[in-house]
């Protein structure tokens, strides 16, 4: 395959480098090989020279025009007709390599003719030879040029049906993972949401049957259990929203208002101490200027991290939440003062947190610390890509 410089060279007539090279060649030739003699012989380099640089955008009329000042020159008796002549074969490699069908065949026939018009010049001692030599001139280049032409164009046809795969294969990952989505949006609406509405439902009726007991505490649990059940409800509707249409679900973000992440936070620590776990909080206002992704992530980290203190941390376990803006850094911690996590069966939770944070260019660390358990989290407040310069 040709290297990238040398298919630039070849590919651009109006290359800097190939002017260059064919004024280098044209220069050594009358240097060391063809001296000019006469001023006949500089009139006709002055005009074939433009001429032979003309044949990238022109080749036709440069191959034919060059083909004509060699009948000129040997009918003149000039000394540079060998110089002409490997301008004429530059000439009609360009032709090969970049006209048209149809114009090289014509330009050719127009130069082949013009060629043997030379070879019957008096001044052509044998015919034979001399048609053999323009044979060779005018046939080599050709076929070189053509040569050229046809890997180019199976290069680019290569180019182009490789491209076309890479975009066959991301319509079907796309479509693969279209139902993928499409499958667990199905489950979740018909399995997981409808369970969950069958419970928001009977808890309804259950705080509905018991509106007249006399243990405030019941009733206030029941009024948990229903809140929760509706929000979770109305999360899985979301998802499954967002499952079935991308485009037209959003990203998942919209799961919370960034304006009203504060509020959250503090209902996430409310809800975490109605299941009978003492929760302290520090929550910093100012995370209302986070954008979507941040505000979820810092949400979902809350909920999970204090979800995982009522689950292994002990009845007599105390929670504390700690979030807020470092500069440009939400640092997140959680701990608990229950004694190292007992062994349970592994979760998904610690994945999930992770990935998320990862996601946005954050770390998370947890692990045993002060006779508890500590989470911490640590991400950008804004994305790396809209950071100011």
């Amino acid at each position: 395959m040709l290297s990238r410089p040398l298919e630039r060279l070849v590919d651009d007539p109006r290359a800097p480098a190939r002017w260059i090279l064919l004024l280098v060649l044209a220069a050594g030739d009358l240097a060391l090989l063809h001296r000019p003699r006469e001023t006949g012989d500089w009139m006709l380099l002055l005009v074939a020279v433009p001429v032979c640089l003309a044949g990238g955008a022109v080749p036709a009329v440069s191959a034919t025009v060059l083909a004509a000042l060699l009948v000129a020159a040997d009918t003149a008796g000039l000394s540079v007709t060998m110089t002409v002549k490997a301008m004429i074969a530059i000439a009609l490699f360009e032709l090969a390599l970049r006209a048209p069908r149809r114009r090289v065949l014509a330009g050719s026939a127009l130069t082949g003719v013009l060629l043997v018009a030379h070879a019957l010049l008096p001044s052509a001692r044998d015919l034979a030879p001399t048609l053999y030599r323009l044979s060779v001139l005018a046939g080599v280049p050709l076929l070189f040029g053509a040569l050229i032409r046809a890997y180019r164009e199976n290069a680019r046809q290569a180019r182009a049906h490789a491209a076309a795969e890479e975009r066959r294969r991301r319509l079907e990952a796309v479509a693969a993972r279209a139902e993928e989505r499409t499958a667990i949006a199905r489950e979740l609406h018909d399995l997981v949401a409808h369970h969950v509405s069958s419970m928001v439902l009977r808890v309804g009726v259950a705080r509905h049957v018991l509106d007249r007991t006399e243990d405030p505490r019941v009733l206030e649990v029941l009024d948990d259990l229903h809140a929760s059940g509706r929000t979770a409800l109305e999360d899985l509707r979301r998802l499954v929203a967002v499952l079935r249409d991308p485009a037209g679900g959003g990203d998942g973000t919209a799961f919370v208002d960034p304006a009203r992440l504060p509020e959250a936070l503090r209902d996430t620590v409310d809800h975490n101490r109605r299941t009978g776990v003492p929760t302290e909080a520090a929550i910093d206002p100012a995370l209302a200027t986070l954008d979507a992704a941040r505000g979820l992530t810092v949400l979902r980290l809350a909920q999970e991290g204090l979800a995982n203190v009522a689950r292994h941390a002990g009845p007599r376990a105390t929670a504390r939440l700690s979030v807020g803006l470092d500069g440009d850094t939400v640092r997140l911690e959680i701990t608990d003062d229950g004694g190292p996590s007992p062994a349970a069966a592994p979760g998904h939770g610690l994945t999930g947190m992770s990935e998320r944070v990862a996601l946005l260019g954050g770390r998370l660390e947890s692990g045993p610390a002060g006779g508890g358990w500590r989470l911490f989290a640590e991400l950008p407040a804004r994305s790396r890509k809209a950071a100011p310069a």
